[in-house]
């Protein structure tokens, strides 16, 4: 790897030599004359690590290092300085620059200098890239699916977590939009701070103000104390707003004053307060279709939509079926004390037939009730709850548009076995293939046991 060096000085014989010298030993350097240009090249990002004149017109090293630090902290900083300004050099390391060196400089020091820090922040990137896998690896358990589309919104979750953007997540009710939230917060740098979590369709109106931005004493009839809000209890952290199109256009403007200008008020106060949080919201309205009706603002939608997270119905992503039943299964069975083995082929049959309206809510539900229900050591179709053993009479099949020739054949299998109660001769002959064809697709697609049962 050739790193990259940004080496910041006013004196350009300083700067010039510097970066020859680093150039003649390997590295990647580029230059700049004072603090604010240093601080201009490095936001454009690429830079591995910064030499730093302490002393220079306008922004100071000092400065600068403060102002990368908190960008950036883990990227090592050397500064540069003059006998005169030793304790200005050690105040900056007290606040997170790497080392400095008096002038004139000892190049093979300083040459030293620059391999241990790049080393040292080497394996601190190598160790936090580790950590960051393996936190999505855990905080994905919770996420069940290995569909394509799934896969799809994990790996934008991946992506975006890490980013400073707004995301806002889409989807119908019972989809899992809580749980894509949390993922969002433990893969993000804010996950050592608080995920402050605001249902807005159960808070009232009249409450919702006070709720996200606190209140004075005295502010309205029972405000009996000061009260921080949420925004003041999330900062530095994540704030999850779910269904964010329940609130009206009144907060709508004060949530864009927010996420604009990072200030508020509490009701009933007169001091600005500033806040630094991520904003996380999520809907099951379609927000642009509610902008284009006046309901919702859309300077906030573009606000709050930076990133666009949709989360696909059940319905859409049965694939994930086997998966879900299995994890619910073993959740459920261990809560209930039961030794519950599986479903029988009916049981699976009736659910894969099943659109679930209610998404992956209602298929939980429906897997904890029928756990409780069951009498013996496997679910059969009697155990599930009476709504979801009602047969589908219309005789069509719902492909999504986009499903691959599997994905297809798996839909169609799958949801012609529940047709028939999941009996595998009828499906076979209906289908035209065999049943030694159709049991080993099943087996494949974990569907079924390796040794066929009787009908």
């Amino acid at each position: 790897m050739k790193f990259k060096l940004l080496i910041v000085d006013d004196e350009k014989n300083i700067r010039e030599g510097l970066a020859a010298a680093f150039e003649m030993e390997g590295y990647q350097v580029v230059t700049s004359e004072d603090g604010a240009a240093g601080w201009q090249r490095f936001d454009k990002g690429d830079i591995d690590l910064v030499i730093t004149d302490l002393r220079m017109p306008g922004m100071s090293g000092e400065e600068l290092q403060r102002k990368i630090g908190l960008e950036n902290p883990e990227l090592p900083v050397i500064i540069l300085t003059g006998h005169g300004t030793v304790e200005n050099a050690v105040a900056a390391m007290r606040n997170g620059a790497y080392d400095f060196l008096t002038k004139p400089v000892n190049l093979d020091h300083l040459f030293m200098l620059v391999k241990r820090a790049l080393a040292s922040h080497e394996l601190s990137l190598k160790h936090k890239s580790l950590e960051y896998e393996l936190a999505k690896k855990d905080q994905f358990k919770t996420m069940i699916g290995s569909s394509a589309v799934m896969r799809q919104v994990f790996d934008t979750i991946s992506r975006a977590a890490p980013s400073k953007a707004s995301i806002l997540i889409t989807g119908e009710s019972g989809v899992g939009k809580e749980l894509v939230a949390d993922a969002i917060h433990e893969l993000s740098t804010r996950r050592g701070k608080p995920l402050v979590k605001v249902h807005c369709a159960a808070i009232p109106d009249t409450l919702i103000e006070s709720e996200l931005f606190g209140h004075e004493k005295g502010a309205f009839t029972g405000a009996t104390s000061r009260r921080r809000g949420r925004f003041e209890l999330a900062h530095e952290g994540t704030l999850f707003l779910d269904e964010i199109g329940e609130v009206d256009q009144n907060i709508q403007i004060k949530l864009l004053r927010v996420l604009q200008e990072k200030k508020f008020e509490r009701v009933g106060g007169e001091e600005t307060l500033e806040v630094d949080v991520r904003i996380v919201a999520a809907t099951n309205k379609d927000l642009k279709t509610e902008t284009e009706q006046g309901r919702f603002r859309d300077d906030l939608y573009f606000r709050l939509n930076v990133v666009n997270i949709h989360v696909p119905p059940l319905r859409e992503r049965k694939d994930d079926l086997p998966l879900l039943l299995n994890a619910f299964l073993s959740e459920f069975s261990r809560e209930n004390g039961k030794q519950i083995e599986g479903f029988n082929e009916k049981a699976r049959a009736v659910m894969y037939n099943y659109d679930w309206p209610g998404n992956v809510r209602e298929l939980r539900n429906c897997i904890e009730s029928a756990v409780v229900m069951a009498k013996g050591n496997i679910i059969t179709e009697a155990d599930l709850p009476p709504t979801i053993r009602v047969r589908n009479d219309e005789g069509w099949i719902r492909i999504p548009l986009g499903a691959t020739i599997e994905d297809s054949e798996r839909i169609i299998i799958r949801n012609t076995l529940g047709y028939f109660k999941g009996n595998k001769s009828k499906t076979a002959e209906v289908l035209g293939i065999g049943r030694k064809t159709l049991h080993r697709k099943l087996v494949d697609w974990g569907d079924a046991p390796e040794e066929p049962e009787n009908d």
